[in-house]
């Protein structure tokens, strides 16, 4: 009867250990954290996007189904080739489970598009094109923190109302400052206005003066910067050098957050109307995490760092309710889950892949009204979600029937 119930034991261990193998695959949970951390976006996402995902993990508790969680990160350059090779070895060499960030969408585009050959879930919070859930969506693909099409509406939208309804472009000349500016210029269009001109520079431009010159003579009532990071603070520095407002010029930021603002001062920025996804004093709940970011960072998170955190822990709710690490099943929990933390409140994620959420429209404050450090915001207006993000059946993802 003894070797009876042993034999019996060992068969039920021996036919549960598979299961229980394909819980958590090599017994880690890995995250990945791909961005720029040397070049023009290093602020905008950059090493203080790692910061928030290890915070994530920490409030998370640190495992997930009693298996331990870990952060990679990498310097992508801001080169697709670059990203791609990096995520490569992450999913074949160091079984990497997930990657996050992306900054720069033509990396976004481009670790999406290898994360699907790979059958990997990607997690955009640092690209900004729509494309990302739009023609080039795939079932693993998620788009979380902002797009183009949020900024078009809010920035874009919000000017037109007032009266800016001429509209001349500096643009970032690839994937992501394309996008932002025929969206934003497709707005203008459909609310009356007209798109007199545009000028496309490089990636890490510094010296802005010819398409400012171009912007001047263009007589457009708004220039639209259709850039970000050090790109956009660089335009908007000389922007009040070539005494652009003053001569009766209005600049919108059509992707500026809390730490570009930071780096030029409220006597440069002051006035200026963008859109976020995230600040840091909107709600008692928002300013307490923010003040531990700081601890951590010397820096208030902006929508990227905010959204990074967001998305890890909503990935890792998603291993702990399929307790898996799978992709489809985790794939399938996240599309299913709703989105309730210092990011999102009641956010929902498209059959595209979109996550769903209100943005915020903002002004910079002049100098005089800022209480305390980085109080750089007024809240303009909420901007709801299913008004700042196309429509899923609107976005030419396939994946949409």
């Amino acid at each position: 009867m003894k070797r009876a119930a042993l034999a019996s034991s060992l068969a039920l261990l021996l036919g549960a250990s598979p299961v229980f193998a394909q819980e958590i695959s090599d017994d880690v949970v890995k995250i990945g954290i791909l961005n720029d951390q040397s070049g023009v976006y290093a602020d905008f996402g950059g090493k203080n996007s790692v910061e928030a995902a290890r915070m994530a993990v920490e409030d998370f508790g640190g495992t997930v189904r009693g298996k331990r969680i870990e952060i990679v990160s990498a310097d992508h350059q801001n080169k697709a080739d670059i990203a791609a090779n990096i995520a490569r070895q992450w999913y074949d060499l160091e079984h990497v489970d997930t990657i996050m960030d992306l900054t720069t969408s033509s990396v976004g585009l481009a670790v999406q598009a290898l994360s699907a050959e790979k059958k990997k879930i990607t997690i955009n919070t640092g690209a900004a094109t729509a494309e990302l859930t739009g023609k080039q969506c795939t079932p693993y693909g998620f788009h979380w923190a902002y797009d183009t099409h949020a900024l078009a509406v809010g920035t874009g939208g919000q000017l037109v109302k007032e009266g800016g309804d001429s509209w001349f472009f500096i643009t970032a000349d690839y994937a992501f400052g394309h996008s932002l500016e025929q969206q934003t210029g497709d707005l203008v269009k459909a609310s009356g206005g007209k798109v007199v001109g545009a000028a496309r520079h490089p990636l890490g431009t510094s010296d802005f003066s010819s398409f400012l010159l171009q912007a001047q003579s263009s007589g457009a009532k708004i220039v639209g910067l259709a850039n970000a990071g050090a790109d956009t603070a660089n335009a908007i520095k000389q922007a009040a050098e070539f005494g652009i407002v003053e001569g009766g010029q209005r600049l919108a930021g059509l992707l500026v957050t809390l730490a570009e603002v930071h780096g030029l001062g409220l006597d440069t920025d002051q006035g200026l109307v963008l859109t976020e996804g995230f600040y840091w004093k909107r709600t008692p709940d928002t300013e307490k995490f923010s003040k531990r970011f700081f601890d951590r960072t010397n820096a208030m998170p902006n929508m990227v760092h905010a959204g990074t955190y967001s998305a890890v822990l909503q990935y890792l709710k998603a291993v702990d309710q399929t307790k898996t690490d799978g992709t489809e099943a985790v794939a399938n929990a996240l599309h299913e889950m709703p989105v309730n933390d210092i990011f999102a409140e009641n956010g929902k994620v498209g059959v595209n892949g979109r996550m769903f959420h209100d943005m915020y429209l903002m002004q910079v404050k002049k100098p005089g009204e800022s209480d305390v450090p980085w109080d750089y915001y007024t809240v303009l207006a909420t901007v709801p979600a299913d008004q700042a993000f196309a429509k899923p059946e609107e976005s030419g993802c396939p994946l949409v029937k």
